[in-house]
């Protein structure tokens, strides 16, 4: 179902190799948090209980299905 962007492939998980795959797969299914940038690329958020609790954010390619880049977003405040 997903696919994976070379960059996400050979730079974002090297230099961040605790994040997995099927954390962001969550995020980016669960599509609790999504917001649409400039780009036409998609940003995800959401909730990783496995890294306590931290925000991961996703950004997919206007697809929606290509994961580009991943990291935890320190920045990020649930709305309500």
């Amino acid at each position: 179902m997903f696919k994976y962007a070379s960059y996400f492939e050979k730079d974002a998980l090297t230099k961040r190799p605790y994040i997995k795959k099927e954390w962001c797969e969550r995020v980016v299914s669960f599509r609790k948090y999504v917001e649409e940038q400039p780009n036409g690329r998609f940003r995800f958020w959401g909730q990783v209980p496995e890294y306590g609790n931290r925000y991961l954010r996703v950004v997919t390619l206007p697809d929606q299905k290509t994961i580009l880049n991943a990291f935890f977003d320190r920045n990020f405040k649930e709305v309500t």
